[in-house]
């Protein structure tokens, strides 16, 4: 595994299905996190000199071995995660698109672009991109290969050495996709890898950083922003949500239950991105859960290396008590419980049923915390105002979804909504799998943006370098300053008129 098998504390994890042992990892000490990142800044100069061409074709093979080696990272991530097949091999595409994204694109955005000048022909200005340096990346257990590869391929392209700290639960995972892309060419010192609780090794791990990457929750964000601010680098943070999915008095009904259904419940529940409200027209909303709620019963749940099972396990014990202490709490303060509810520990230790309330109120803890958990609520409105009020109390913002036949309706309430993407006619996986476009939460759901062209350039330095040419901008001896200025603003006029500038 490289880096990671250093002198540590030994931690056990278990695969969710049955709660058995799976692997010894042995955790890093804040010693190995300096060691770590002295390894990664001695490598990092020879990979930043190599042409972006270069460390283009490193991601374009590690995208090919992706799809090829498929069948073994899609056995790990179900044993590390717990979740269905299906959504194991949607982080194997996800991976394998975004590198080539990226491996497509990464020289012509590095590259340097001449700019406009202060004065036209005379003032010539170039814009260089340097990489920040060495980068901490710190994924989550519940998407361990897309979410690594998502943060960890760009920062790398833009010519960065990186210091990783996947979640102990999924560290194998991990290490398998180092493994990968240093077998298809990157230096093997350039992405270390390291392990341990924030309490262990966090501050190590934030102070030795040039720039900062977490997908967690909100706290942690908070925790990682203050720190990055204390010492002036960036960071880029994709935190939690309470996502809000809109059927319109015009839905197509069938569409939309149907799409809900994943949306509420891929990888059960366990996705930054997952449905966790649901805000129907009161005009349809009877109509809504008679199409809705059989879909959700009808979902296969149970565990299995194969495709076949709809609904896999939770990840973490911790994540099924949250579950059950949202449906507790809701059913005893009135809400409704329409279907599921229930744990099922006759299929393992951390299964639990798709759950739909309806009666959910302000003062349950389901109506504003993220569960990420196989639960949602559904509510009924009167008209769009009210959905997108109810939409947006909430101090999250990551993504919404609006359903209904008017496209161009549902686009203008879209824009209303205050999440960093919105689908229409779609779950989440419309936005999320549109590389080309920023991804990333408003509000509480974090700061900057994955994907698209600034999900590269996030990982650089911007660099200006202008070259002045015969005339001058500070007014010569032999003009005087009055002359001077006056001939400043005739070159202004000009520019203007000629619409130069």
């Amino acid at each position: 595994m490289g880096s990671p098998q250093r002198r540590g504390e030994d931690v056990v994890t278990r695969t969710p299905f049955t709660g058995e042992p799976l692997a010894i990892v042995r955790q890093s000490t804040t010693a190995d996190v300096a060691t770590a990142y002295a390894d990664a800044r001695a490598a990092q100069p020879a990979w930043a000199a190599r042409p972006p061409r270069e460390r283009a074709r490193v991601v374009r093979r590690f995208a090919r071995a992706l799809l090829d080696r498929q069948a073994e990272i899609l056995d790990l991530v179900q044993l590390e995660t717990g979740k269905a097949r299906t959504y194991a091999h949607e982080e194997v595409l996800d991976a394998a698109l975004v590198s080539l994204y990226y491996a497509r694109r990464a020289p012509r955005l590095l590259r340097p672009r001449h700019r406009r000048g202060a004065l036209p022909l005379l003032t010539r200005v170039t814009e260089v991109r340097h990489p920040i340096g060495t980068v901490a990346v710190i994924t989550p257990w519940n998407y361990p290969l897309a979410l690594a590869v998502s943060d960890i391929v760009p920062a790398l392209l833009a010519g960065n050495a990186v210091v990783h700290k996947p979640d102990t639960q999924t560290a194998r995972t991990a290490a398998w996709a180092r493994d990968l892309l240093v077998a298809c060419g990157l230096p093997e010192a350039v992405w270390q890898q390291v392990l341990g609780e924030p309490a262990a090794i966090g501050e190590a791990l934030l102070d030795g950083a040039d720039h900062i990457s977490l997908t967690g929750s909100s706290a942690a964000g908070r925790t990682v922003a203050a720190r990055a601010g204390q010492r002036l680098v960036g960071c880029s943070l994709e935190l939690g949500g309470k996502n809000a999915l809109l059927v319109r008095a015009d839905a197509d009904l069938d569409r939309a239950a149907q799409a809900a259904v994943r949306a509420c419940f891929a990888s059960a529940g366990q996705l930054c991105l997952s449905i966790e409200r649901i805000i129907v027209d009161d005009t349809v909303h009877d109509a809504f859960l008679a199409r809705f709620l059989p879909l959700v019963r009808a979902l296969h749940t149970g565990p299995g290396l194969s495709f076949g099972p709809e609904l896999g396990s939770l990840t973490l014990p911790r994540t099924m008590d949250a579950t059950r202490r949202h449906v507790t709490d809701a059913l005893a303060r009135g809400a409704t419980l329409l279907t599921g509810g229930r744990p099922r520990p006759e299929l393992g230790p951390l299964f639990h049923e798709p759950t739909v309330l309806t009666g959910v109120t302000p003062d349950m803890d389901v109506y504003r915390e993220e569960t990420f958990g196989p639960v949602v609520s559904v509510y009924a409105v009167s008209g769009d105002d009210a959905a997108v009020a109810l939409a947006n109390d909430t101090r999250y913002g990551l993504n919404a979804a609006v359903f209904s036949r008017d496209v161009r309706a549902a686009e203008r309430l879209a824009r209303r909504l205050h999440a960093g993407t919105v689908n229409i006619n779609e779950g989440y996986a419309a936005a999320y799998a549109s590389h080309d476009a920023p991804m990333g939460g408003m509000k509480a759901s974090g700061l900057g943006r994955r994907h698209g062209t600034g999900g590269l350039l996030a990982y650089t330095e911007a660099q200006t370098i202008a070259t002045q040419r015969l005339l001058r901008l500070d007014p010569p001896p032999w003009l005087g300053q009055a002359r001077h200025a006056w001939l400043l603003t005739a070159a202004v006029r000009a520019m203007h008129a000629l619409r130069l500038h």
